[in-house]
């Protein structure tokens, strides 16, 4: 019966030393050794973070084309007129006739021949 005491005994008191946090320790406390520092806590305001918006990149222009003359002219719309009206009359109203008559009109009258 005696050992069942000592055993409940010792139990309860190594959860209570254990959990303190020293361990076998725990009877030295060491208690006006030296001076007592104390933090000087300085509240500051938060800083203010400003979101500046970031700079958009804008592509230059291409670059102009310059042709070494102008590609249309009146003769070679003229071609394309009397060309295309050609091709209505030869293709018997269709109008894909017409629209290669126009073609080659507008070829042959801009001086591709």
């Amino acid at each position: 019966m005696n050992t069942l005491k000592f055993m409940i005994v010792g139990l309860i008191f190594s959860s209570a030393v254990s959990a303190d946090g020293h361990g076998w320790h725990h009877g030295h406390h060491h208690h006006g050794h030296g001076p007592i520092i104390r933090e000087r806590i300085i509240y500051m305001p938060p800083r203010v973070v400003e979101y500046v918006p970031v700079p958009r990149y804008y592509a230059p222009p291409p670059p102009p084309v310059y042709y070494r003359y102008e590609q249309r002219s009146p003769t070679g719309l003229l071609g394309g007129v009397v060309g295309g009206a050609m091709g209505y009359q030869f293709g018997g109203g269709d109008p894909l006739a017409a629209g290669v008559g126009a073609a080659a009109g507008a070829w042959l009258g801009n001086g591709r021949y």
